[in-house]
């Protein structure tokens, strides 16, 4: 697969020990370790990753999610922290520099915020940083969250013309029905149209109870990210090997085919439709 610029989104679960819900530190091991190799091989790489709201309220023993936002907003100011050093402290060990990017949803609508951000984004990847990317918790209200890092992905990859966007989820891909109670549920290896067919498949449940995104949020992720021009792939995080697999061809996983949209804009889309 020949790609210059790839953004790749993993979810809580996915960092985290289902038994315990602590972060796996094998887990993101290896995903730094496929980072690093991607950037070796030449390409611009963005990681979008979720998990600070779940590691700070882990860190300070706070068992249940916490309903009242800022209880959320004081948990993600201490499990950002506590991600971002333990994301530097795995890149030094490849000799990999990383780089936060905090965003809320007025980054993408202001025509000024969004223009720093994509400067800041060119600027990192020229220097041969990679980005690590989550939205602002500890200021994100109800009117300005983007609501699931499924679409914050998909909005990176458009903001800084990637051509591939991974999500990285706690399932295959997209599949004929919800595969957890339907085991005859087939997997949709290929998308080239997103049409209702399409859409009524997607559930608005997902088997974690750590990320926010369902299946829904995955297509509107998907529309955003091909009408940009960027392939966009779902595929299981449970193993960060299936990153080099993607780009050997040999992988399980649903590719949506990229149709790019010149009429297509970021601000308008969020306007009417997050």
């Amino acid at each position: 697969m020949e790609k210059k610029r790839v953004v790749i989104k993993i979810g809580s679960s996915s960092l985290q020990h289902p038994e315990t819900g602590k972060i796996d530190f094998l887990k993101m091991e290896r995903l730094v370790r496929e980072l690093c190799d991607l950037r070796n091989r030449g390409l611009d790489v963005c990681l979008v990753s979720s998990g600070a709201i779940a590691a700070g309220r882990m860190f300070m023993g706070i068992k249940e999610l916490p309903m009242h936002i800022a209880k959320k907003q004081a948990c993600a100011s201490v499990g950002q922290a506590r991600l971002m050093m333990t994301y530097q402290k795995l890149f030094a060990e490849y000799h990999q520099t990383a780089g936060q990017v905090l965003m809320t949803k007025n980054t993408m609508l202001d025509h000024v915020s969004r223009k720093n951000a994509q400067n800041t984004f060119e600027e990192l990847f020229a220097l041969g940083v990679i980005p690590i990317v989550n939205e602002n918790d500890t200021v994100s209200t109800y009117e300005i969250q983007f609501g699931d890092n499924d679409t914050l992905s998909a909005l990176v990859a458009s903001l800084v013309s990637a051509d591939l966007l991974i999500l990285l989820s706690d399932i295959d891909g997209l599949y004929t029905d919800d595969p957890h109670s339907h085991p005859d549920a087939e997997l949709i290896e290929n998308v080239d149209v997103i049409d209702e067919t399409l859409l009524h498949m997607a559930k608005e449940s997902t088997g974690s109870d750590v990320g926010t995104g369902g299946m829904a949020t995955k297509l509107t992720a998907a529309k955003i990210a091909t009408k940009s021009g960027a392939d966009m792939i779902i595929a299981n995080g449970k193993d960060a090997g299936i990153l080099h697999r993607i780009f050997e061809g040999n992988y399980v996983g649903t590719l949506f085919h990229s149709h790019y949209d010149e009429d297509f804009y970021i601000s308008d889309f969020i306007e009417e439709t997050l």
